[in-house]
């Protein structure tokens, strides 16, 4: 049983629940028997909250016994990424600094994931601050990818990924700033959405208060229709996040299986500036031409756009000064290598720097939403790269010299500039056996339809029957 209760979908999971075919402790109890026998392997959980879960588990079971309202997630177990404040529960972003800090309040993210029913299972393994799209800390040992262990599962939200594709988890929350759900997706062989900005209200941690201009919060799953359900689970406003859209989300699992038909698509395989490993062009591109098999038009984007990451960096370093600037005199031997990296960029740019950097953000969030006047959705390549060996991120891809820290996660960055949704979702394999993911993207507010063409593909190509070789 406990490789069909480990991998079973969420949706499937809180029915079986709901109808007592399952109990919620029995799928709890066997998630941590698998943590304890495979996690010391790719250390994706860095907290675990056995005690709180297992009782939260009985009492979830008593309320179905009871005949209680019951939340969509009634019971289900859900990792949730050590970024998002856990009232009790040690909460340490990734980094040394916070190493022994419990928070006494949760994030909005975790309020409403407890609200649904959901059982947490634990805090699992991110870098410091999200500040890399791998997981490496000095918290302790990398995290590691379930496909192989020497490799990363990629990052931020590593652990998320690792935990749920080695099936130590039914769902996984994740965040997404740079690219942050979508390259361990990609990495590791699940599927990731990052919602449109502000789709999903964010508040509270350690840093002083900062304008929250890339990331979201978001679902890491196995199938779409998971994703669908806890990102409707998290997503709405709050006052407390004054970026949060005002808007009610919509309901997306309506159209999950209205499929591509007439739906205008465009490729491309490298935005005018990225260098890909060729076969991983190779095997998404024929990934974006079974949509034309499913009734879209399929078409080249025409897009050439210049790397807009130095505005990005600007940005994002800033606003990571702003957060945790303060601590560098009393804490600057805690920090990793690329926290104080990012700490102290942002500490030398000046208002002009970024004024300069916030109008090329608004330009290419422009330049985004004329795109998606002549199309519903442009597919890319995820990751430039299949998953590298830890700690040896490529120099050299497709022949042409990149940046090692950010040259793997080219079609990521700008998608968080413009403030837009895009998933990864599995579409293939490498010839020596690591995921690629297929990146779909959509205007701002898009999701359902993101998710609407996802659904569509997992049903023309399925890929949760294959499992990492750590499951």
């Amino acid at each position: 049983m406990s490789a069909e209760l480990a991998f079973m979908s969420a949706v499937e999971l809180a029915e079986n629940i709901r109808h007592k075919k399952v109990s919620s402790l029995e799928a709890t109890e066997n998630f941590f028997q698998r943590i304890d026998r495979l996690d010391p392997q790719l250390n994706s959980y860095l907290t675990l909250c056995r005690d709180q879960a297992l009782a939260d588990a009985r009492a979830a079971d008593d309320a179905v016994q009871q005949g209680s309202d019951l939340g969509p997630l009634h019971g289900v177990p859900i990792s949730i990424k050590d970024l998002e404040l856990t009232k009790g529960v040690t909460t340490t972003m990734g980094s040394a600094v916070f190493r022994d800090r419990v928070p006494d309040m949760d994030s909005i993210v975790v309020e409403r994931v407890k609200a649904s029913g959901a059982i947490i299972l634990g805090k699992t393994n991110t870098p410091e601050f999200g500040q890399s799209g791998t997981t490496e800390n000095k918290l302790g040992e990398p995290c590691r990818n379930p496909w192989d262990t020497e490799r990363t599962p990629g990052g931020s939200s590593g652990g998320a990924a690792a935990a749920l594709a080695a099936g130590l988890c039914t769902v996984s929350m994740g965040s997404d700033g740079g690219g942050s759900i979508r390259i361990p997706a990609s990495f590791s062989g699940v599927y990731g959405i990052k919602p449109t900005q502000g789709r999903v209200a964010r508040f509270g941690g350690y840093g002083r208060p900062s304008a929250n201009h890339f990331s979201q919060s978001g679902p890491l799953t196995r199938t779409v229709a998971d994703s669908a359900l806890l990102l409707q689970v998290v997503a709405g406003p709050d006052t407390r996040d004054v970026t949060s859209l005002r808007q009610a989300a919509p309901d997306f699992s309506a159209g999950l299986g209205a499929g591509v038909k007439g739906m205008r698509l465009a490729w491309s395989g490298d935005f005018g500036y990225a260098a890909v490993d060729p076969e991983v062009v190779d095997i998404t591109k024929k990934a974006a031409l079974l949509f034309g098999e499913m009734g879209a038009t399929v078409e080249d984007s025409g897009l050439n756009m210049e790397d807009p990451f130095d505005a990005f960096w600007d940005v994002f370093a800033t606003a990571t000064y702003t957060s945790y600037g303060h601590m560098l005199e009393e804490h600057r031997d805690d920090f990793s290598d690329y926290g104080l990296r990012s700490i102290e960029h942002g500490q030398t740019r000046t208002g002009a720097d970024m004024s300069r950097a916030i109008y090329e953000v608004d330009k290419l969030g422009r330049r985004m939403e004329e795109f998606f006047d002549d199309f519903d959705l442009l597919l890319t390549p995820t990751m430039a790269v299949p998953a590298f060996p830890i700690n040896q991120r490529p120099s050299v891809i497709g022949g042409k010299t990149v940046e090692p820290f950010w040259g793997f996660l080219p079609f990521t960055y700008p998608i968080n500039m413009s403030g837009q949704t895009a998933a990864s979702i599995p579409c293939g394999y490498s010839s020596d056996g690591m995921p690629i993911g297929l990146h779909i993207i959509g205007p701002r507010g898009a999701e359902a339809k993101v998710l609407q063409a996802s659904a569509a593909f997992e049903q023309a190509q399925p890929w949760a029957g294959k499992r990492p070789g750590v499951s």
